[in-house]
């Protein structure tokens, strides 16, 4: 079985593209599907650079295959699985090993798609927008009348988060590193988009808002934004802090929340918010069924090769790549 793995942590270098390994088999509890499509995103750079060498959350160990998301068709049903059979076309995420012609995934992960989703679709949109899905309507609560900022908003995250807000009726700011990732914020739908500018966004924001500042903020940068994104806070507000791309924040005194606001600040992450599989459908569902209306865009940059894997990973640390990419293992569309 092809598929690209990794024995050591490190740079793109220490993808490797192995033709020998092992077809995976059903344990109990898990199905094995034929991989159509594998999503690429940051969580793979990450998990490649050993991020999540010691998580209790999401526990990859090396050596590992590559590749947290993916699509197929299931091929093979393991014992105690009642919910899936084979034929069945199904997507999932947060379980490893998509980067590869066969993957054995925990059926808990797994939804299955609708006929009018695509492969290279249902693999693009599962992570992402099972991610925005649980930050707008289960942690931040959105609705008519809020109001929202979002960090890296011309992200694959960013683009979904400004959609999702949108469509339940709240106010959205945007923030991204250029012009041009702006305008991309604007066309999905933020009422305002402004640069980071050094944390200069924030009187912006207080500006905009009449000195209140937003009821949430949803932060995937850390360190480098995480006291100014305080800033944009209203009085009592939330910042949710789900990713650290520019770094952790090591030195956050809890008495700093209280002197921003009696802020409440939270660092979700998916994997509880995806606890069992009539859960992981029901976010599923809803992704899916945003798509085939209209009201949710995913766009996909790119559709690759195993074979390209290497370059991709390169370009998306080098913040070449801001929309979603595939790969289509079999040439599934």
């Amino acid at each position: 079985m092809k598929g690209i793995m990794i024995e050591s942590y490190g740079g793109p270098e220490v993808v490797q593209l192995r033709s020998d390994l092992v077809k995976p088999s059903a344990a109990p509890g898990q199905v094995v599907v034929k991989v159509a499509c594998a999503g690429i995103n940051f969580m793979d750079v990450h998990t490649r650079q050993g991020k999540y060498a010691t998580s209790v959350t999401y526990p990859v160990r090396l050596p590992c295959t590559l590749g947290m998301e993916g699509s197929g068709v299931v091929v093979e049903v393991g014992e105690g699985v009642h919910q899936l059979t084979v034929g069945d076309r199904v997507a999932w995420c947060i379980a490893w090993g998509s980067y590869a012609e066969y993957a054995a995934v925990p059926a808990q992960r797994v939804a299955t798609i609708p006929d009018a989703i695509d492969f290279d679709m249902a693999a693009a949109a599962i992570f992402q927008g099972a991610t925005a899905h649980y930050l707008v309507d289960d942690i931040a609560r959105l609705g008519p009348g809020s109001s929202c900022l979002i960090h890296a908003a011309s992200g694959s995250i960013g683009q979904l988060l400004i959609q999702m807000a949108k469509a339940r009726g709240a106010r959205v700011f945007a923030t991204a590193s250029s012009e041009r990732k702006c305008a991309i914020a604007i066309e999905r739908g933020a009422h305002q988009a402004m640069l980071y500018d050094q944390g200069r966004f924030a009187e912006r924001i207080r500006e905009a808002t009449q000195s209140k500042g937003v009821d949430v903020v949803f932060d995937s940068l850390g360190k480098s934004t995480l006291r100014d994104s305080f800033r944009a806070c209203r009085t009592r507000g939330l910042v949710v802090n789900y990713g650290n791309v520019s770094g952790s924040v090591t030195d956050l005194d809890p008495i700093e929340l209280g002197e921003a606001g009696s802020l409440f600040l939270t660092r979700p992450r998916l994997a509880d918010h995806m606890a069992d599989g009539a859960t992981v459908q029901r976010r599923a569902d809803a992704v899916f069924a945003a798509i085939l209306e209209g009201s949710l865009k995913v766009e996909i940059e790119g559709r690759y090769r195993l074979e390209e894997v290497q370059a991709v990973h390169a370009r998306i640390e080098a913040r070449e790549q801001i929309g979603k990419s595939v790969m289509c293992i079999d040439g599934a569309q």
